[in-house]
């Protein structure tokens, strides 16, 4: 079979069996886009200025939301089955056990309900920073236009956060079980 007549296959099978779900797919993805406006939203929220245009707020909030996602999907490099592998799953001695790093098991205890906790608990100013730098990987430029600062002031706000999310994470153990503080 020639690579004409597999591509040619291939467009009609598509065309039949994709294209008519394609009106299904876009309820589902408009909820993921307006669920990820909000969460921005409510991120930032205290620079939002009363008084002004909301809507025109909350529709740059989802513009850039759908250019920084199709930006970064861009970006990032095709991934090959397999490439969720960490470095110490593939070691060359297939008779040794694998010892995986330090860093890989502190990440193993953290759970999410700990990070969360601790970016819950920073001051509003460095969560904020953090989520959207972090967590919703906004450049630079970007956190200062949706916080109404400096990038220089987004940079230590972030250092600073994540120094003090560090800290918290340490001192809780770094995600291992503990007893809950009786000043919570």
């Amino acid at each position: 079979m020639s690579r004409a007549e597999h591509s040619s296959e291939d467009r009609a099978r598509f065309e039949r069996d994709v294209i008519p779900q394609l009106g299904q797919l876009y309820p589902a993805a408009l909820r993921m886009l307006v669920q990820e406006t909000s969460v921005k939203a409510y991120a930032a929220f205290a620079q939002f200025t009363p008084g002004t245009n909301l809507r025109a707020w909350l529709n740059r909030i989802l513009t850039t939301t759908f250019i920084n996602v199709y930006r970064k999907r861009r970006r990032e490099p095709q991934q090959a089955l397999g490439s969720d592998l960490q470095e110490w799953q593939m070691s060359a001695d297939r008779l040794t056990p694998p010892v995986p790093s330090a860093e890989a098991e502190a990440l193993d205890r953290t759970t999410d309900s700990d990070l969360l906790r601790a970016l819950r608990d920073l001051p509003g100013e460095f969560r904020t920073a953090v989520y959207l730098a972090d967590i919703e990987g906004y450049p630079y430029r970007e956190i200062a236009e949706i916080m109404g600062t400096p990038v220089g002031t987004v940079m230590s706000r972030l250092h600073r956060g994540r120094r003090k999310i560090r800290e918290q994470l340490l001192a809780g153990g770094f995600g291992a079980p503990r007893a809950e503080s009786s000043g919570a």
